[in-house]
Formats: C-alpha cells, structure tokens, sequence
C-alpha cells in the first residue's frame, strides 16, 4: 500500500486505463447485445457470447487492486484473490474457446471432431482452475501483494507453479483461438462486419499473447534474479485492456454494425422518397399521418404504401404519349437508359398531377395504363425529382413534336 501512496497520480491514472475502461468497454457491449440475447434467449450461441463478456467483466472488476484487497479482507485469507482472478481468466479462455470453435463450425455440427474438441477444452480448463486452488492451499503466502503478486511470488514453491500454470494456460488458449480466428478471416464469402469484428478479435488476442510474454518475461527473469517487475506491474495491464476493448468491439461489431447499416439504409430510403412523397400530398391534399414512436421502419412502410395508394388513381391520368416521347428525350439528351425512364416516368407524373388538378376526372373513368413498373421503380422517380434541371429540359424536349425534334436534329 505503501507503493500506492508514493505517486497516487500515476497509479490512478494506470488504474482507470487498465481496469476501468475495458470494464466501461465491455458493460456496454454486454448491454448492446442483451436485447438481442433476451430475445433470442434459445440460441445458445447469443447466450455464450453474454456469458463470455460477463466473464470478461468480471476479470477485470476482480483484478482491480481495491476489489483485490476487499476479497482478501472479506475471506480473511491474504491472496486469496490470487487463484480466484486466475481462476476467472482461466474460465475466460476456455469459454473463448469454446465460442470460437462452435461460432466457427457452426450449432448444427455435431461432428465427433468437433464434440471432441469441445469436450478437450472443457476438461483441460476446468482441470486447470482446480489445480489452480490446489496449489494454493499448498504454498506459503502470507504478505498481501495488490499488484506485484505473479513477480514477488516468483520462487515461492507451489505459488511459482500456480502463477506458471495460468499463465501458460492462457497463452495456449489465446494462440489456439487466435490462430481459429485468423483463418476464419481468409476464408470466402465472409460478410464484411463480421470480417471486420474478426480481425479485432484476432488483434486483441494477439495482443492477449503479448500480454503472457510479458508476464512470462518479468516472472522468468526472477528465477534469474533479475528484477524487471515493471513489466508485469506497469507494460502488462495497459496491455491487457486494450486486448479487452478490441475483443469486446469485436464481439459486438458484426451484430451492432449490420443493425446500425441497416437502419442508415432504412433513413437513406425514406428520406429518397421525400420529393415524390411531397407530389404524392399534393395531388391528394394530405400525408400520412405522424406517429410519435414509429420505428423507421414502420414510417418507411407507410411513406411507400402512400405513395403507391396515390400512384393507382393517379394513372387514369397519365398520358402514355407523353412517356414515350419523354423517355426518347432524356435518351437523346444523354441520359443512360435506367435515368432515362426514371426522368420519363418523373415527367409523367408531373403531368398527371398537373391534369388531375385541371379536371379531378378524366373524359372515361376507364382504367389507366399499366403502372406495374412505375410502383417498382419509385425510388428511382423519386430521385430524379431532385434534379429539377433535368426534369425540365427532358419535359420542353418532349413537348415539342417529334417531327420537329427531328428536323432540328
């Protein structure tokens, strides 16, 4: 405690790096997919993904220095936060295991391969973190170390093969799954969020291995007497916690990704369809109705089925003659042909929306023409009626007779 107090500053600052922000990092990525994992509450998949960032939360709250001392002074037994934090990133690992190999190979492979891979995790880890108790009921260790415990207990018997043991069982575990994900990564056909979330899982693991060399680093050179404590106590926990926020954004970026591109495409449409939204209200004297907690979805739904609702009567107004000719004229005016019938089909509702305000029916109430395409392509219209420019040089160009446009020609 003594060492705490010598440069309170530096150690607070180390202290929100390492512990606190990965655990921020790693709580909210939990709270982003616990909607989906209560939703979905069956699939075992989005349930091992809440379990593994709750362990991953956990690891760090209990590595904090002041839980570490509180957990001492509750069980009344110096270190016992030792083979519990150990325990804890023990469990880490093999669950990230566990993931990986089932979020790789899929939950309908029952393969033996796989049932015995799985089956191989589970019984080594949980082996792991029982011997992990074992040695420690075993060693002497009876000065509280908050941060330096892996270096100062270096060459204590029992305590020495404890601190070994984890750390070689993690580093097994992040070089295995780091390798899985690495060459999930190179495989075709991958959707690019999840490729993305891939790559910052494989970084962060690869930087979990870092974090074990570290350790390893500062631990080996103590049964050398060398004392490079720094590495465990200062290099290693930043290290650690940037691995804890890559894994996390990871984690949640295929899902929190193609959710957040998903509703930009859901916006982008609704917001494309404004100008001919705004015809639409013309022509018919009134929108749609305003809800206040309509998701965009809904509001997307209903801007397109009010448009299409206007479109139907609207036909009995639309002058075929006057779509050809202007589909001709944005071709002649250079318009590549999917713009040219965009900017005819444009021009042609204009038109019937002009006719329909001069006589609300037309001559014989009989149906119009076939407005099949027109309602597929509303998008495209409503686009093109953002390009008033456009519109008006392909409607003079149309207007004039085709006899005429050729001579001019």
């Amino acid at each position: 405690m003594t060492r705490l107090a010598l440069n309170p500053s530096g150690f607070l600052g180390e202290f929100y790096i390492s512990f606190w922000i990965p655990t921020a990092v790693l709580t909210a990525a939990l709270v982003i997919k616990l909607p989906t994992i209560i939703r979905l509450w069956r699939d075992p998949l989005l349930r091992a993904v809440g379990g593994l960032l709750l362990l991953a939360c956990a690891v760090f709250v209990f590595c904090t220095p002041s839980i570490i001392a509180w957990v001492n002074r509750l069980t009344g037994v110096p270190n016992i936060s030792a083979p519990w934090c150990y325990s804890l990133i023990t469990a880490f690992c093999g669950s990230c295991l566990l993931l990986i190999i089932t979020w790789r190979n899929g939950l309908s492979d029952r393969s033996a391969a796989t049932r015995r891979a799985m089956r191989w995790v589970i019984s080594v880890y949980s082996g792991v973190i029982v011997a992990l108790w074992v040695l420690f009921l075993l060693a002497d260790a009876p000065e509280e170390r908050l941060r330096d415990l892996d270096t100062h207990y270096a060459t204590t018997p029992f305590m020495r093969e404890e601190i070994l043991l984890y750390l070689v069982a993690h580093a097994v575990a992040c070089l295995i799954t780091s390798r899985l994900i690495w060459n999930w990564v190179r495989t075709e056909g991958l959707d690019a969020w999840l490729r993305w979330g891939l790559k910052l899982l494989g970084a962060g693991y690869v930087l979990n291995l870092i974090f074990d060399a570290v350790k390893l680093t500062a631990v080996v050179a103590r049964w050398f007497g060398r004392d490079l404590d720094w590495l465990s106590t200062n290099l290693a926990p930043p290290v650690a916690a940037l691995s804890a926020i890559l894994i996390a954004v990871g984690f949640i970026l295929p899902h929190a990704g193609q959710y957040l591109h998903d509703r930009w495409r859901v916006r982008l449409a609704h917001r494309e369809l404004r100008p001919l939204y705004q015809l639409m209200r013309t022509a018919n004297g009134e929108g749609v109705p305003f809800v206040l907690r309509a998701t965009p979805e809904l509001r997307l739904t209903r801007r397109e089925t009010f448009i299409r609702d206007v479109l139907l009567p609207l036909a009995r107004h639309i002058d075929t003659g006057l779509g050809r000719r202007a589909h001709d004229a944005a071709l002649g005016l250079g318009h590549p042909p999917e713009r040219a019938r965009a900017l005819a089909a444009a021009v042609s509702i204009l038109d019937a929306v002009e006719t329909k305000a001069r006589t609300p029916e037309p001559p014989e109430p009989a149906a119009g023409p076939d407005t099949t395409n027109l309602l597929q392509e509303i998008g495209a219209v409503s686009r093109a009626l953002r390009r008033p420019d456009d519109i008006a040089a392909v409607r003079a160009r149309a207007a004039v007779p085709a006899e005429s446009v050729a001579v001019h020609d």
